[in-house]
């Protein structure tokens, strides 16, 4: 059986429409609120978006919405045991999603946030369980960018902020390349132009209590830095 090039366009053309995720541009500095509260509606209902951060684009989702947590362990192939990190708005908004809290946490979040380093914590009772990876921790960071902090402002939740891309494949800094991994997965990209991404976030484990933590990644965030935070 041979195939058109009429076939074969108008196939790939209805392929593209059927697979590819709406592109909603939104100002990167100062975010339309129209665009924002619609970006919030496809979270209330439980779908994913793929959103600029201040390091790559990342995968959002309302994470007490356990469908929602599970599509995105799918679409990345991500390991069941990771728990997913969250962006909050504020420190305020941190203290009510965590608890055992102490002057580590207010040291480093004072110095660093909004800024690329994630804190693991221990989660309060408002996150399921199942949103922490079983863990009962809790991975947080308040990113210095626009986006993502208006829509979590307006959605009065934190949003997972888990890197849109496939696993094992390279992390986004365009739209685009969203597009190109995962864009026949999910239904909203939010274009909010280039990322500052060059390193991840520093990621430190506070979960242990009693002044204790524990530098598991190093990123854009020195660990010398957060060592001068931490005996300052």
């Amino acid at each position: 059986m041979y195939l058109t090039s009429d076939f074969c366009s108008t196939y790939s053309f209805l392929r593209e429409l059927l697979l590819t995720a709406e592109i909603l541009r939104v100002h990167p500095d100062e975010p339309q609120p129209d665009r924002i509260e619609y970006i919030v509606s496809c979270l209330q209902a439980g779908k994913l978006v793929g959103m600029p951060t201040d390091t790559f684009y990342g995968l959002a989702v309302d994470p007490v919405n356990l469908h929602a947590v599970e599509q995105i362990y799918a679409i990345k192939g991500r390991q069941q045991h990771k728990p997913l990190s969250l962006l909050v708005a504020s420190v305020e908004q941190a203290y009510g999603l965590a608890r055992d809290l102490d002057g580590s946490f207010d040291r480093l979040a004072e110095r660093f946030w909004p800024g690329p380093l994630t804190l693991i914590v221990r989660a309060g009772t408002r996150l399921p369980l199942r949103s922490t990876a079983n863990t009962g921790n809790v991975a947080l960071r308040v990113p210095d960018a626009a986006i993502p902090r208006a829509v979590v402002e307006a959605f009065g939740l934190p949003i997972t902020a888990t890197s849109a891309n496939l696993q094992g494949s390279m992390e986004c800094t365009h739209a685009a390349c969203v597009r190109d991994q995962i864009g026949d997965r999910i239904p909203l990209i939010v274009d909010g132009g280039p990322t500052g991404g060059i390193l991840h976030t520093t990621i430190v484990d506070l979960s242990g209590g009693e002044s204790r933590w524990e530098i598991l990644r190093e990123g854009a965030i020195p660990t010398h830095e957060i060592v001068m935070a931490l005996q300052g």
